[in-house]
């Protein structure tokens, strides 16, 4: 068996010369990286659900503040419907309306003889 020697050397190539680039702030931040990227779109995600959330409650509070504005306007105006119909039932007793007639008008019942019949024919 033969063994070869090699008497060759290795030779390294010339070193490059780099030009260095500034690294923008993603790039130094590592943002381009999938793990990094990812937790960015999750941290966003989370961050527009949680915006989500506060904006419903305070809709849903005002919505409720107004609900119980109608509610109690509604309560009043049954009140004042009900104080209307006990006085449209109180003005509507007929000795109410002689009453009336008499003390603020000054009307009398006509006598029997002066009282005239018309037929319409």
């Amino acid at each position: 068996m033969q063994v070869k020697t090699r008497t060759q050397r290795r030779t390294r190539p010339a070193p490059r010369k780099y030009v260095s680039r500034p690294l923008s702030i993603l790039q130094w931040a590592g943002i381009f990286r999938p793990a990094s990227l990812h937790m960015t779109v999750l941290l966003a995600i989370v961050l527009s659900s949680g915006l989500s959330v506060v904006a419903t409650t305070h809709e849903n509070r005002f919505a409720f503040n107004e609900l119980q504005e109608l509610r109690d306007q509604a309560i009043q105006l049954e009140t004042e419907w009900g104080q209307l119909l006990i006085e449209q039932s109180t003005f509507g007793v007929e000795g109410r309306i002689e009453q009336k007639a008499i003390e603020q008008l000054q009307m009398q019942v006509p006598e029997l003889s002066k009282i005239v019949m018309v037929n319409h024919e």
